[in-house]
């Protein structure tokens, strides 16, 4: 991964690939707690959220992430969920969503993530406004994005004598002299 933009963008075509039920997918901001704040939103909206839990240094300022991604389900209902309510299957529509998304990344791996599992599930509090639940995948993602770039150049100004030394004129003196 050379930035969180990489991973952000795979993970958000993953799930508008996958799940085409969903109408929003965005990064996770507490969108839904300031719901008249917010630009509005169609749903079912799915947020994203990324936090690492430990970060192992490699080589060239590279690291292994051990990741955890939230993805956060929002389904705007006033169905009800009752058994035999007329409206249930409505309603409980989230839930199949919810199994969707699950299944969309349970046990893959991507171009920028290694092979996710599914660690936690809840519903989160969402102040009445509707279904909002919570599905945290870990993974490891190598972060390369610190890496320094090198520019590749051509030298053409060295020269390397092996042997004895010669007596150069000064605009052919070698920088370095190689012994035999």
């Amino acid at each position: 991964m050379e930035a969180y933009t990489d991973l952000y963008n795979e993970i958000a075509q993953r799930i508008t690939t996958k799940i085409t039920e969903i109408k929003w997918v965005d990064l996770w901001h507490e969108q839904v707690s300031f719901l008249t704040d917010e630009l509005p939103f169609p749903t079912p909206a799915i947020f994203i959220g990324f936090s690492t839990n430990s970060c192992e240094d490699l080589a060239q300022l590279i690291q292994q992430c051990d990741m955890q991604i939230d993805l956060y389900l929002f389904f705007e209902t006033f169905s009800d969920t009752y058994q035999g309510s007329y409206n249930q299957a409505s309603a409980i529509n989230f839930l199949r969503l919810l199994t969707k998304l699950y299944t969309a990344f349970h046990g893959v791996s991507g171009t920028h993530f290694q092979t996710m599992r599914r660690v936690d599930m809840r519903r989160e509090d969402s102040g009445g406004a509707g279904n909002l639940y919570r599905i945290t995948f870990n993974c490891n993602v190598e972060d390369a994005s610190a890496k320094r770039e090198y520019d590749q150049t051509e030298v053409n100004e060295i020269v390397i004598l092996k042997g004895k030394s010669p007596d150069p004129a000064p605009e052919t003196e070698p920088l370095f002299h190689i012994p035999n």
